[in-house]
């Protein structure tokens, strides 16, 4: 049983996924439950069996199977560090991995979802990406990124207080 406020912590495959314990720490620190779900690539550049024993729950990066228990629902998500890939696949939909199906569902049932981008400024000023934040931001996903000005850096903090203002 799942007491307090649950946060589902998505971290995809880029350089910062390897800190990411910083912002679960952050996170716990203000009462969040912090659930760990991992693309599979991001598998590789995260310490697995350390976030499991940090958030006291399995680093999930697949759907679950029949008979094992349902996770707790969300009452926010965080997407960081978030690739260009994920980005642009959350805009459109795709949901062809256990985060990004979670990240589809999302706007739909009113979850708050923040998005902290860690993508190249040659990606970041690309078209594709900017319709991608556009469309996001019109759906009411907070993207913490001026394309005008990208360069990778992940805020841990920052992301976490942007959160504060979308759940209080």
């Amino acid at each position: 049983m799942t007491t307090g406020k649950v946060l589902y912590l998505i971290v995809c495959a880029a350089g910062p996924a390897a800190d990411v314990c910083r912002l679960v720490t952050l996170a716990q620190a203000e009462g969040w439950v912090v659930q760990i779900v991992a693309t599979p690539s991001a598998l590789d550049f995260i310490d697995v069996p350390a976030l499991e024993q940090q958030t006291g729950r399995p680093v999930r990066s697949r759907y679950r199977k029949p008979d094992e228990p349902k996770p707790a629902r969300a009452d926010a998500i965080i997407v960081a560090p978030a690739t260009y890939n994920t980005i642009n696949k959350f805009a459109r939909g795709i949901a062809d991995t256990y985060a990004l199906g979670l990240l589809a569902e999302a706007p739909g049932l009113g979850i708050p979802v923040v998005v902290l981008p860690f993508v190249q400024t040659a990606l970041a000023t690309r078209i594709p990406f900017l319709r991608a934040v556009s469309d996001l931001r019109e759906e009411g996903v907070r993207v913490l990124i001026d394309p005008e000005e990208s360069e990778p850096h992940c805020p841990w903090s920052r992301t976490l207080e942007v959160l504060a203002e979308l759940t209080s």
